[in-house]
């Protein structure tokens, strides 16, 4: 029998790999060559926050990667929530490291005095008035609240209490803007609890026949102290915090799951988690009951008391029964609405209407007024100074959403009826404004309102801004992007100006002011750009068709000063992330600009243009299912077409070598990827990151399929790559993060992969990435997984001729 024996430079020394034979080598972290990690290391693209009386933008910069050190930071992982026990925030946060202002009326930049020595910033917050920017500054021990002065541009620390920021959120203006509402760590919290060494009993689950399916959730309570953690640190004190920085206590300290203050300050909306708590679901179906609090915590009213959601229909468009979505309306000083499922919460019970919206104003001592029946699932309001409101629904199963225009007087008009995936003929998002007590409200002028979207179209994302009548439902477009530019609005300002970001295709976003009148524009930021050394890399959005007629489309790199004919066809990447779609002609339209800023990604393969690869990056990969048939029912068969017509557009351009083409992906990329080298011989290599390949182990559902493993055994069997394994010949590089906590896609999912495909005598490597999640954010573990893709395509896709064969 023949083996294939490879050898691989590590680092400086040569030793085997062992892919044909299992062995483990301790290498420590690789880097790639300086081209790609300079690609790693440029600046990320600034973005902006706007002054809600449009007088004044802030700039906000985010770091570049973290390094090991601040993963290795502690972490608990309770109720599916992964949190820093030392500073009572989220795990890992995204967090901003440096701020600029810049007056729109002058374009001045001013910058920011007194912010901390080591900024990182979370929920930066503005005040009503326009005068105050306030933030979290997350520092190693604790969560601080900082405000700045907009005026003298300094900042300075508003509060020594510590802040309880596990949810990420929390900060709230008073209208007024004379205060702040916080939810801080009890001052009497006492240390925290420790785990007895000796077990009080086993732990026991039951179930006696209530039907309570649940996809694979990660971080789960697993034991009474489990419990007693999660309370000790989910617990918060509701505060106000004065200017003046007066601290008042509002209510106890409780767990609170939301909080939400009514426009006109006098009452909260919070809402509590209750106990017993559940081994089964995460914190975000735990039960809950939502009230309304007068200002010092007294209850008012009791919304709604919500048990365990751990019984409902996998199907995507079920929902809890009871209230459920419970807020205050922008536009009155108190008043609550919500919704209630019709039909049970269950999609498939037959039903003309799906759900009910209701309202309620303060004293809450009337009956609840209905609003809408509906016919789809409730997902969104907005509302007008007016009283005029927008009501979205959706029906996920067919792709539907429908908008409701409801008068002041609660008639209703349909507004617009469309397919969520038609994305050619979205209208867009409304665009709101602020009022004078901070709340947003739908931008609604003489009857008219504007709507803004990125405009997908055949030849490419063309973002506009449109003026809606809502009377008559006619659109006229005022500004559309036009090429060679990609330009995007962030907001209508108060002037009639635009404030846009634009880039093109060799020049970084920045932000400008567009008049709308004469199309003037002024710049207010200039950004370098970022990575000069890979300007030379072409970028093109190409459009292709499967064997079926579906229209297709990828974006194609190529290296800097390469031509087909000199040069002749390259080693090629395809790199992709199927998605389901109900109807083909939604599936075949294109979905990017070629007019983007030509970032070359770490992320997806691009840098591999640095090293004489073409890359089809974002490579369609529709699967359609229409009528009766579910997408999934022909998967294969549509992802073997796809994977087929990426390389038949590489190979008639002439920059595809198809003997030399690799195939990749992330998630359910990864997924795709093992069915691909099962099921077809198209390939050289592949490289699958954090995926699931055992479907078995989802039994209750994985990404868009709502049938169970019970439902239909054989899809689920037909749709595992694992059980496939023993097909898997080409070679197969499997990496992901040791504490992966994404549902569905757990560390085992890859380390049983690879046993099965060497102990059928594949050809595998696998790369676990201690401390790594679902993404990996580790500059050390971004680096070395660009190390191990590399080396894995030089050998197996660029220099596949010179593989050693032996005995």
């Amino acid at each position: 029998m023949k083996k294939f024996v490879s050898v691989v430079l590590l680092g400086a020394a040569l030793c085997l790999s062992g892919y044909a034979h299992s062995t483990s080598v301790d290498i420590g972290y690789q880097q790639p060559v300086k081209e790609i990690v300079d690609i790693v290391d440029a600046a990320p693209t600034p973005s902006a926050s706007l002054s809600p009386n449009g007088q004044t933008m802030l700039t906000l910069t985010y770091p570049a990667l973290p390094v090991l050190a601040d993963l290795a930071a502690p972490e608990y992982r309770l109720a599916g929530v992964r949190f820093n026990p030392a500073n009572s925030s989220p795990a890992m946060p995204r967090y901003v490291s440096a701020l600029q202002l810049i007056d729109l009326a002058s374009t001045k930049t001013n910058a920011i005095t007194g912010l901390p020595a080591d900024l990182k910033a979370t929920n930066l917050t503005w005040s009503p008035d326009s005068r105050y920017l306030a933030f979290i500054q997350l520092d190693a021990n604790q969560a601080t609240l900082w405000r700045i002065d907009i005026a003298k541009a300094k900042a300075s620390q508003w509060s020594k209490s510590r802040l309880n920021a596990i949810w990420g959120a929390g900060l709230q203006w008073s209208a007024d803007s004379q205060a702040i509402y916080a939810l801080t760590v009890p001052a009497k919290r006492g240390a925290e609890p420790v785990a007895s060494k000796i077990p009080t009993g086993p732990i026991i689950t039951e179930a006696r026949g209530r039907t309570a399916p649940a996809r694979t959730y990660q971080d789960l309570l697993k034991d009474k102290h489990d419990e007693i953690l999660f309370s000790y640190y989910f617990t918060s004190q509701l505060v106000k915090i004065s200017l003046k920085n007066k601290l008042t206590t509002i209510g106890k300290p409780t767990l609170f799951r939301s909080v939400e203050v009514s426009p006109d300050n006098q009452l909260v909306l919070v809402s509590r988690i209750e106990q017993p708590f559940s081994y089964a679901v995460p914190v975000s179906r735990f039960a809950y009951t939502s009230e309304v609090w007068n200002s010092s915590g007294k209850l008012v009213y009791t919304v709604a008391q919500n048990p365990v959601a751990d019984n409902m229909p996998i199907a995507f468009d079920a929902v809890p029964t009871g209230r459920r979505y419970a807020s205050w309306r922008s536009d009155l000083p108190a008043t609550l609405y919500w919704a209630e499922a019709a039909d049970g919460g269950d999609p498939a019970q037959q039903a003309t209407v799906r759900d009910q919206l209701f309202q309620l104003a303060a004293p809450f001592t009337a009956e609840p007024q209905k609003l809408l029946d509906l016919s789809f699932r409730f997902s969104g309001l907005m509302t007008a100074a007016n009283g005029t409101m927008l009501v979205w629904e959706n029906w996920w199963q067919d792709r539907l959403e429908k908008v409701w225009q409801l008068a002041p007087d609660q008639s209703a008009s349909l507004l617009w009826e469309r397919s969520s995936e038609d994305r050619y003929n979205a209208p867009g998002s409304p665009l709101t404004t602020a009022a004078a007590n901070g709340q947003r409200l739908l931008r609604l002028e003489q009857g008219q309102i504007y709507l803004t979207g990125v405009g997908a179209s055949p030849e490419g994302n063309r973002p506009f801004i449109d003026k809606m009548t809502l009377t008559t439902g006619k659109t006229e477009r005022l500004w559309r992007s036009e090429a060679p530019f990609y330009e995007y609005v962030y907001s209508l300002l108060p002037s009639g100006k635009l404030l846009t970001q634009r880039e093109s295709t060799d020049v970084p976003p920045d932000f400008y002011l567009r008049d709308l009148q004469s199309g003037e524009l002024t710049a207010l930021t200039q950004t370098p750009h970022p990575m000069p050394q890979t300007k030379g890399i072409s970028r093109e959005l190409i459009n292709y068709k499967r064997a079926d007629g579906i229209p297709m489309s990828a974006t194609l790199l190529l290296p800097a000063g390469y031509q087909p004919e000199r040069d002749g066809p390259l080693p090629t990447m395809i790199w992709a992330y199927p998605r389901e779609f109900r109807s083909a002609a939604a599936a075949g339209q294109v979905s990017d600009s070629p007019y983007r800023f030509n970032r070359i990604s770490y992320w997806t393969p691009q840098f591999l243009a640095t090293q004489g690869y073409a890359v089809l990056d974002n490579a369609t990969m529709p699967i359609v299912g229409e009528g009766d048939k579910e997408p999934n029912d022909s998967f294969i068969q549509q992802l073997v077409m796809n994977a087929e017509a990426a390389i038949a557009a590489g190979v008639s351009r002439k920059v595809t070598d198809p003997n030399r083409v690799a195939v990749g992906g992330h998630s359910y990329g990864a997924f795709m990827t093992a069915h691909l080298l099962a099921q077809t011989k198209l390939f050289k290599a592949g490289i699958a990151r954090s995926g699931a390949y055992n479907r078995s182990l989802t039994p209750f559902g994985f990404q868009s399929e709502q049938r169970t493993l019970w439902d239909d055994t054989n899809l689920y069997t037909q749709l595992s790559p694992f059980f496939h394994a023993e097909k898997i010949k080409t070679p197969l590089l499997l990496i992901h993060g040791t504490d992966d906590n994404n549902a569905g896609t757990f560390p085992m999912q890859s380390e049983r992969m690879y046993q099965a495909v060497k102990g059928l005598g594949g050809t595998t490597r696998l790369v676990m990435l201690p401390l790594e999640s679902h993404g990996y954010r580790a500059r050390e573990s971004v680096l070395h997984m660009l190390w191990e893709t590399v080396s894995w395509l030089d050998e197996f896709v660029k220099n596949a001729d010179t593989t050693i064969k032996t005995e």
